[in-house]
């Protein structure tokens, strides 16, 4: 099933919505990150995507006290990422509940963290996050190039036992303009594994367009924050 997974990225400790990632550009800020899962849990969310953007981009983990609390306060499941950097990181969200942990950073400087994660804990537990700008996946926080693309990347993992892909389009990312399908398209079919797609939702025919690439899930920030559509009405197009 095609799965709608509500954002929640973290900066000091509010929930935020970034442009492109930029810190300094929030387009949202809002102080009580816990009472927004609570919204999006009573909408009818699944699953939630927590963030923590100051371990991403600082490498500076402030937001994990939040984190455990949405984790252990609501019943759904929640994968996490931003900033963990080590099998230790990993192993302590997955120890309090976090149902599966994202490496990103981490996972390109280190691949065989991926595998002695997934041998660990589970493939299913673990996803990497391949952050794609024209064509090349970025590191820390977005902030470095790396000269890999996002499929030769994705199949490395894969082998590695990567359970899942995160895939983010960073030229479509928090500008509200639309989605590029394109290349979630071919990174789908090009793995064996799911495709989780991020960046550029704006309305609810960016999901619909998603939803045809093969990706199995899209997460949605900025789109829900600002309002352009709820939560419920994009749920209903998860069966649809």
């Amino acid at each position: 099933m095609f799965r709608i997974i509500p954002a929640i990225d973290l900066k000091n400790r509010k929930c935020v919505s970034l442009i492109q990632g930029v810190p300094g550009t929030e387009r949202v800020s809002l102080d009580n990150p816990i009472s927004i899962a609570a919204r999006w849990v009573e909408e009818g969310a699944s699953v939630l995507h927590l963030i923590d953007l100051d371990g991403a981009i600082e490498g500076k983990r402030l937001n994990s006290p939040i984190i455990e609390s949405i984790v252990t306060k609501f019943d759904l499941e929640t994968q996490v990422g931003g900033g963990i950097r080590s099998k230790d990181d990993a192993a302590k969200l997955l120890d309090v509940g976090v149902d599966r942990v994202i490496l990103g950073t981490a996972a390109v400087k280190n691949p065989l963290l991926v595998e002695e994660l997934a041998g660990e804990f589970g493939s299913e537990r673990i996803i990497v996050a391949l952050d794609s700008k024209d064509g090349r996946v970025t590191t820390h926080g977005w902030a470095k190039q790396s000269e890999f693309t996002a499929i030769e990347l994705g199949r490395k993992f894969e082998k590695l036992g990567a359970g899942s892909i995160l895939f983010t389009d960073i030229n479509t990312e928090g500008l509200l303009k639309g989605v590029n399908p394109k290349p979630t398209q071919e990174l789908a079919q090009a793995l064996g594994i799911p495709v989780i797609a991020s960046g550029g939702i704006t309305t609810l025919k960016d999901i619909e367009a998603v939803k045809q690439t093969g990706a199995k899930g899209i997460v949605v920030g900025a789109a829900l924050y600002v309002g352009n559509f709820t939560l419920r009405e994009a749920l209903e197009l998860e069966e649809n």
